[in-house]
């Protein structure tokens, strides 16, 4: 994916009174590189409850492919390029929800809990035109298997590598 047809990704979850405030953005960072700042706004709950509003959004052409590698690892990666028409708006940006859950696990999932949202390029500015270069993008990304390693599986591997070497 040398171009990334997308101008910036905004990611954005909410951590409710009853949830860890440091699990969620851990669930939130799963979809960005490691230097990024996550933004926190605190916020009520109709019943006075707290609410603490995470977001952070990338701009660097090398981030965003970061985030958009994490995508790749969609099981239904072909279902969502199937629903572009209906992910992309009349201003060019492409909306998904992801499972919290999931991502603190460090999986990627659809679900509820994050708000994925990417500004599309397109010149024209028109919406066909961006479902389009996203089209072409989550299908690149299909193609080539673009995957971000999960260090914890790197481990067991390694792990179940050495338990080989050892037993041979």
């Amino acid at each position: 994916m040398p171009t990334v047809p997308f101008h910036y990704v905004d990611v954005r979850t909410f951590a409710y009174a009853t949830e860890d405030a440091k699990r969620v953005e851990q669930a939130l960072r799963h979809f960005l590189p490691a230097d990024v700042e996550v933004e926190r706004t605190e916020s009520e709950g109709h019943h006075g409850d707290r609410i603490d509003i995470l977001s952070a959004r990338i701009e660097n052409a090398d981030d965003v492919r970061y985030a958009l590698s994490r995508l790749a690892n969609l099981p239904d990666l072909g279902g969502l390029v199937d629903e572009l028409d209906d992910r992309v708006t009349e201003h060019t940006e492409f909306f998904l929800h992801l499972d919290k859950q999931a991502a603190f696990n460090g999986e990627t999932a659809r679900g509820e809990g994050i708000t994925f949202r990417a500004k599309v390029e397109a010149y024209p500015a028109k919406r066909e035109k961006a479902v389009e270069n996203a089209r072409e993008t989550l299908e690149a990304l299909e193609a080539h298997e673009v995957r971000v390693p999960d260090p914890d599986q790197e481990d067991d591997e390694t792990d179940a590598e050495e338990d080989d070497a050892d037993g041979a």
